[in-house]
């Protein structure tokens, strides 16, 4: 009796571990595209750092990563328990956050004037080539808004793989968001490692001896600030694609349209979805970023009126 007792707990066991990988690969799938945002969102952080400080700043962001998903995995569990609709509309909210975002960088890259200027970029700029700059201080401060924004982007992952095991239980659950989260963090981090000094690379094969080597150092010096361009695009992208595809099928109406609309392309019917999603995306988060805009600059051009009356 014990035995078999041992051989059926043996088989629960391994058909639950079988359920969660297949959902872990699913929840993996599904944030692709937020994770492609937070590799070149991450990569894109620790651009403009002196290179004896790029993997001291990647280590410490990675390390406030892990304790952004301890505290947010829990309270996923918990709300998914409780309330589940707030699930929904926490991932609304995250979709939100994504194409604001997508489309602020947009606008920003090709009507800079439209939008207040990249203050914090300067800063950093300013920081490096400023030798009386406490470098140290002005990283810790770098270091937090990173893991602010990996806090936002890392609770919009979460959100969609708790969506896309919405009927698994409880224990299957906290298994593949435990999982996922671990995984993504040591993946997402590490790339950003191995980016971060593919030039310094380059450059330590570039003065190897030998044809073949430099040759190679220099296809890597060259290739990195084209890999980091290709990464903040493809990160952009992302943005309003997986923001625009949560935003879309929230929305009733927007759900049902593009459903008709893509399903007169036939075979290229995912494509246009896909396409569909990012426009809307675009244009919500450009809207989005129009109210934010004008809000300010009504509230700034207050506090100049106080200012003057003062």
């Amino acid at each position: 009796m014990a035995g078999a007792s041992l051989l059926t707990l043996l088989d629960d066991i391994s058909v639950i571990l079988d359920d969660v990988s297949v959902m872990t690969k699913v929840a993996a799938k599904k944030t692709a595209g937020v994770l492609g945002d937070d590799l070149a969102l991450n990569a894109e952080q620790v651009t403009g750092v002196k290179a004896n400080r790029e993997l001291p700043v990647v280590w410490a962001v990675a390390k406030g990563s892990f304790i952004n998903k301890l505290i947010l995995v829990p309270a996923a569990l918990i709300i998914s328990a409780i309330y589940p609709p707030l699930v929904t509309f926490l991932l609304m909210c995250g979709g939100l956050f994504l194409v604001y975002e997508g489309a602020e960088k947009v606008i920003h890259r090709f009507w800079p004037h439209a939008l207040s200027d990249d203050e914090e970029h300067t800063a950093r700029l300013q920081a490096n080539a400023d030798e009386n700059v406490d470098l140290v201080a002005f990283e810790k401060r770098k270091i937090k808004g990173a893991i602010r924004t990996d806090f936002i982007l890392s609770a919009e992952i979460i959100v969609i793989a708790l969506g896309s095991t919405a009927s698994a239980t409880l224990l299957e659950r906290s298994l593949v968001l435990s999982i996922l989260a671990i995984a993504i963090t040591i993946g997402i981090y590490g790339l950003v490692a191995g980016i971060v000094k593919i030039d310094d690379l380059g450059l330590h094969l570039m003065e190897k001896e030998g044809n073949f080597t430099q040759k190679v150092g220099k296809v890597l010096f060259a290739a990195a600030p084209k890999l980091m361009k290709f990464l903040s695009i493809a990160g952009t992208l992302a943005m309003f694609l997986v923001g625009g595809g949560i935003l879309v099928h929230g929305i009733g109406f927007l759900d049902h349209g593009v459903e008709d609309i893509a399903h007169l392309t036939g075979v290229f019917e995912s494509v246009t979805t896909a396409i569909l999603n990012g426009v809307i995306g675009f244009i919500i988060g450009a809207i989005i970023v129009g109210v934010f805009t004008i809000v300010s600059k009504m509230r700034g051009g207050d506090d100049d009126a106080k200012s003057a009356a003062h």
